[in-house]
């Protein structure tokens, strides 16, 4: 990829400059400092005025007024030493009293590198004699000619911590103005791969570092939408394919089941010939039923099957199919218990009314199928704020629990007798699942309170509607 020349190639550039304007940075901060900081600084300087404004009067030596508010302003001290005797011709009124008044030749050459009484003194020269200047204690350190502010010495953290945030602003600010293309490149990048899952087209412009890359995403959306394609015919196809295999086997069926009915019913036949053509007519039928549960959840999976929605009342639904199936138990052997509260007439929902009576049949259908030996079926309607919930469970054999979960979890899971080859749990389950699916809603396998196996479909529920009095 040339992508990835480009960027090494730019985060090099990147570095250098920031390198560049670092030092420079951090270079003209330090010789600032070490100016302001210079040993010709503000002691020796002012000492120097101080030497040159004092004047000799009749009355003695007089210092100037701005020099001496000057000295007052900082708290200094001052003295001046005559050359011909070596002692203190003249001082200020806030001489401390440690001062000497008098001093030989080598007190006077430590006044010009040391300290007085630990004040820090500097010196001035004059025609007479020597000013001497005492600052405050701690005011500086004194070594030589150099002298250090002690207020810069205790600050020197925080001007260090100054230099550091100036230095990471510095990097930011040209990280981002480096890279403010770059990132701008990067967004319809990262919009183009989320996009990519959805099935929605993706066009990137190409240009810039990331160009690419930006190639590449649109190749693979291409690829993806030629494939979309393609498998939406294979799936129509196949749609298309078990509807005509449906309709052409079909009618060879009808005949096979109206013969074995003929047969089944016919007197003069022996009894086991009539128990043989009983047997026929039942997998016939059963087939018959196979077929159109597969035609149904081909029509579902591909959404081919034809809906009429419209606002339908779950309650009145629910016990209608549960009304018709304890119509047809003529033997009584699946009892069916009517658990909804007595205080729930109504639970509107957005529906198809014959698959929603589809999907309620087929699990009261399905307890049926799974419990030869027979079982109570218990149907209910519950309502929450946001959902419609039909629950169908019985107290019959059950399933395991990692059945359950397969149920739950695997679309097209099927479970399987133990006993037999036969399908316990297949396509029924799954036409219910995927016409919840089809109206926004969703199922749940679960162990029913009662033994058996419970079902549960959540559908969105629809707000009442208020009926007006006239």
């Amino acid at each position: 990829m040339n992508s990835i020349p480009k960027l090494i190639r730019r985060f090099v550039g990147i570095w250098l400059i920031s390198s560049f304007l670092l030092i420079v940075l951090n270079f003209g901060i330090s010789v600032f400092i070490a100016m302001k900081q210079s040993p010709n600084g503000t002691p020796w300087k002012t000492a120097e005025q101080a030497a040159a404004a004092l004047q000799r009067t009749e009355k003695g030596y007089a210092l100037s007024g701005l020099v001496s508010a000057e000295l007052k302003s900082h708290h200094v001290w001052a003295i001046f030493i005559e050359d011909a005797t070596h002692q203190v011709v003249w001082h200020t009124d806030n001489l401390p009293d440690s001062v000497p008044l008098e001093f030989s030749v080598s007190d006077v050459a430590d006044l010009t590198r040391g300290y007085i009484d630990g004040y820090p003194t500097f010196t001035g020269k004059s025609e007479q004699g020597l000013m001497v200047l005492g600052y405050p204690k701690d005011s500086f350190w004194k070594h030589m000619w150099p002298s250090w502010d002690y207020q810069f010495i205790a600050n020197l953290p925080k001007m260090i911590f100054f230099l550091l945030s100036v230095n990471v602003a510095l990097i930011f600010l040209i990280y981002m103005i480096a890279n403010s293309k770059l990132l701008k490149s990067v967004r319809p990048i990262a919009d183009g791969i989320q996009a990519l899952p959805t099935g929605k087209p993706v066009v990137i412009r190409e240009r810039g570092l990331l160009s690419e890359l930006s190639a590449n995403i649109n190749r693979t959306s291409q690829v993806l939408q030629s494939q979309n394609v393609q498998l939406r015919k294979k799936e129509t196809a196949r749609a298309d394919w078990i509807a005509g295999v449906s309709h052409d086997i079909r009618t060879p069926l009808s005949m096979v089941m109206g013969y074995a009915e003929q047969l089944k019913s016919d007197a003069s036949l022996p009894d086991s010939v009539q128990k043989k053509a009983l047997v026929i007519y039942q997998q016939s039928q059963r087939m018959s039923n196979l077929i159109r549960d597969l035609n149904l959840a081909s029509k579902l999976e591909y959404n081919m099957q034809p809906r009429k929605q419209k606002r339908e009342n779950v309650v009145a639904l629910v016990r209608q199919v549960a009304v018709d199936f304890m119509n047809t138990d003529i033997e009584k052997k699946y009892p069916m218990e009517w658990e909804t509260e007595d205080t729930l007439s109504s639970c509107f929902v957005n529906a198809d009314r014959d698959l929603l009576k589809r999907a309620v049949s087929n699990l009261i259908q399905n307890c049926i199928n799974h419990n030869e030996n027979g079982c109570t079926v218990y149907v209910s309607v519950q309502s929450t704020e946001k959902s419609c919930i039909i629950c169908v469970e019985d107290d019959g054999t059950g399933i395991s629990e990692a059945e359950r979960k397969a149920l739950n979890t695997a679309p097209n899971y099927m479970v399987c007798d133990t006993n037999t080859t036969e399908r316990r749990h297949g396509l029924g389950l799954q036409i219910v699942r995927q016409i919840a699916a089809s109206h926004g809603g969703q199922t749940l396998v679960e162990h029913s309170p009662h033994g058996g196996l419970s079902v549960k479909i959540f559908l969105p529920r629809l707000q009442e509607v208020p009926v007006s009095s006239q």
